[in-house]
């Protein structure tokens, strides 16, 4: 499975020489529903995690609720293993393309819900990525693996995440049966089992983390020769600055705030994009970054999900989860931001 990227409308760096010195590579991880192995590069698969280390829990606290209800992992398994065949049964044309009287009783047994876990909570796989699929922007020393967990509630408005790196070689005897939590905040907390097809692409800082004289110059109309089919900020920010969906690297993505530091909490070094957990893979304002595999064979997605949903994560109401880390000591504290 490979995807690629159409090129960019221009080459904005011959309009804006300026812009070239800040190029940086990004990694677009394309994940697609599959069937990882603890050796995969994966979303939401199994870890390969040492069976002598125990399994990282969240200590909480964990806001309960009189109302909302929560479902376990299985639960949501089983609601989705659910929507695939009702789906596959629709595609086909079939006659009895709606719900049964066993899957309807089946969800609405699930959607009662479960009762609210005690804490502590054992996370959940969000990531695992090996160095020689995916090009990582730093690690430390002799570490070849990043993975990536986190805890399905909310803390306080999105899962709160822990990062681990590790020599993949080092690890002879696997954990097979890793602890899962009882119940989960929201379906959109448990990643669907995605394998990845990293692909390279350049980037470019968003639009307000330029300096006040290019900002002036990209905002000039004049200055783009007719080749800027839109307002000159939005053409720069949706085309032709930075990708969307899940990846590493890069330039961050900002939208539902302006541009802020972010310096490494322990020895204040400025803090780089390491990861990118993106709900969608592109929207309605950045479809041109849609692969060109998926225009002419589209991943089939399941029944109300939302176009290029394809872990069938959701963060904060269509965001991302940015991660960022100490490019010094990557091992230092890392940074979530919400965007």
């Amino acid at each position: 499975m490979s995807f690629t990227t159409p090129p960019r409308p221009l080459d904005v760096t011959a309009l804006f020489p300026q812009l070239a010195p800040l190029a940086r590579t990004a990694t677009r991880l394309h994940p697609r529903p599959g069937l990882p192995t603890v050796h995969d590069s994966s979303v939401g698969g199994a870890l390969l995690w040492p069976a002598d280390e125990p399994w990282p829990h969240c200590g909480g606290p964990h806001e309960r609720s009189a109302t909302r209800r929560v479902l376990s992992p299985d639960d949501i398994r089983l609601l989705r293993r659910i929507q695939v065949a009702i789906a596959s049964r629709r595609h086909l044309g079939s006659p009895a393309s709606r719900p049964t009287p066993e899957e309807l009783a089946t969800e609405k047994r699930i959607l009662q819900g479960r009762p609210w876990p005690e804490d502590p909570v054992p996370l959940l796989p969000v990531a695992q990525l090996y160095a020689r699929d995916v090009p990582l922007p730093f690690s430390p020393p002799r570490a070849d693996l990043l993975q990536v967990l986190w805890c399905p509630f909310d803390h306080p408005s999105h899962p709160r995440t822990a990062v681990f790196w590790r020599s993949a070689s080092t690890v002879t005897d696997v954990l097979d049966a890793p602890p899962e939590p009882p119940a989960i905040k929201s379906q959109g907390y448990l990643p669907e089992p995605s394998l990845l097809a990293p692909e390279q692409v350049t980037e470019y800082p968003a639009f307000m983390e330029l300096d006040e004289e290019l900002r002036q110059e990209l905002g000039d109309p004049s200055r783009w020769g007719g080749s800027c089919p839109a307002t000159p900020r939005e053409f720069y920010e949706s085309e032709l600055s930075t990708s969307p969906g899940w990846k590493t690297g890069g330039w961050s993505r900002w939208g539902l705030s302006d541009p802020m530091p972010r310096r490494c909490p322990e020895c204040g070094t400025e803090a780089l994009p390491l990861l990118t957990i993106a709900t969608l893979e592109w929207d309605a304002d950045s479809d041109s970054w849609a692969p060109e595999e998926e225009r002419t064979n589209p991943t089939p997605l399941l029944l109300g999900t939302p176009p290029a949903n394809f872990t069938l994560i959701g963060i904060a109401r269509g965001s991302s989860l940015q991660l960022h880390a100490c490019p010094s000591s990557p091992d230092h504290p890392h940074i979530e931001l919400v965007q």
